[in-house]
């Protein structure tokens, strides 16, 4: 009886620190906000007890059984069957002036350098392997970076869209605010640069429809539908947002993360249109609760016609296991929807440089995968 009585405590204490360890780990991966950063978040027309909200439905996940046996063992091939192709950029290729002219280069996922009106833009910068607070668990990139973290320099400005891992990697963060990188973000999200010591005076938050100038740039805040939180502490806690690219000749949206909402209409109708839209196409699944927050490829393809035209570069697919549908799903419908819908597609090889003033010849590379 004793024996087991120690037994039932030694279990009793290790079960304990499990979860004082899981409660620690989450609270010290949440934003914390305070002081005059918590009176913005407060201030804005979008925020409410306690969170920032969308102002269309956004529906709850309800964890069946149906649910969870699809989203763990789901048959569909959600991993590419052979590496990608990727054409590795130039160690150096940043190591000159930016050109004025627009061109564009998917590094993967949601990361594109964009170059315009003589400065280099990095949409989403994560170029780890992992998007994961850990270095050795997490959704894992199906292919390496085509420019090396230890290449990333002269990047003059960073749009981050919100700050779920697969959008904002600690890391890529650190390397770039090093370098004097100026970081826009949605309100709130500071929080997180300033807890990696990202000076203050590089970093800009914004509350959607608001504009910084930035060189001969306006940078503007645009909405999109989505949630943010990165611990266990802070859900909503700091906003999302898409963003605009305001250049005296070219204009480039990126959509960021988003389900299909009727303000990119709006967006489009302020600002467009776009020389180049960026719109997310992948990392979606079945029922409502993943609908409202992330849109699926018919959808995207909507949202550049809402956007009022303009030739698109469909992003946030092939470089993590993220949603509940094959790897190359994605590209597959944004394709057949585009050509429904009329819609001009750009679809490049990872690391393959578009100049937007010249054709670009688009190939289904993706299709040669695993063949």
């Amino acid at each position: 009886m004793r024996l087991w009585k120690k037994v039932s405590i030694g279990v009793s204490s290790g079960v304990l620190l499990i979860v004082l360890a899981v409660v620690s780990i989450g609270y010290t991966l949440s934003a914390h906000i305070y002081g005059a950063r918590l009176a913005r978040v407060e201030a804005s027309p979008h925020y409410h007890e306690g969170g920032f909200v969308n102002p269309e439905r956004q529906a709850e996940y309800e964890l069946s059984w149906d649910y969870l046996r699809e989203q763990f063992f789901g048959e569909q091939q959600r991993v590419p069957p052979a590496p990608l192709p990727v054409m590795m950029m130039p160690a150096d290729y940043l190591s000159g002036p930016a050109p004025e002219a627009l061109r564009a280069t998917w590094l993967g996922h949601s990361s594109v350098l964009i170059e315009m009106a003589g400065l280099r833009l990095l949409t989403d910068p994560v170029l780890s392997e992992r998007a994961s607070p850990f270095h050795f668990a997490g959704p894992k990139r199906f292919h390496p970076s085509p420019l090396p973290l230890a290449a990333l320099d002269n990047i003059d400005a960073a749009l981050i869209s919100h700050n779920h891992y697969d959008h904002m990697d600690e890391a890529t963060v650190r390397h770039l605010a090093a370098q004097g990188t100026v970081f826009f973000l949605p309100l709130g999200a500071g929080a997180h640069l300033e807890a990696w010591e990202v000076p203050p005076e590089q970093t800009i938050e914004l509350d959607w429809w608001e504009t910084r100038p930035f060189g001969e740039l306006a940078i503007v805040a645009t909405p999109t539908r989505h949630y943010s939180g990165r611990g266990l502490f802070d859900y909503k806690a700091t906003f999302w947002s898409s963003w605009s690219i305001l250049g005296p000749e070219t204009r480039v949206f990126f959509s960021g993360d988003s389900g299909y909402s009727k303000l990119f209409t709006e967006i489009g109708e302020r600002f467009g249109p776009f020389d180049l839209n960026l719109i997310k196409v992948g990392s979606y699944g079945p029922g409502q609760a993943w609908e409202d927050i992330h849109m699926t490829p018919e959808d995207a393809v909507q949202v550049a016609r809402d956007l009022g035209g303009g030739p698109m570069l469909p992003v946030h697919w092939a470089t993590f296991n993220l949603g509940i549908h094959a790897w190359d799903e994605p590209i597959h419908r944004t394709i057949k929807a585009a050509e429904e819908k009329g819609v001009e597609l750009i679809t490049p090889h990872l690391g393959e440089t578009v100049e937007m003033t010249a054709p670009f010849q688009s190939t289904r590379w993706w299709e040669a995968v695993g063949k």
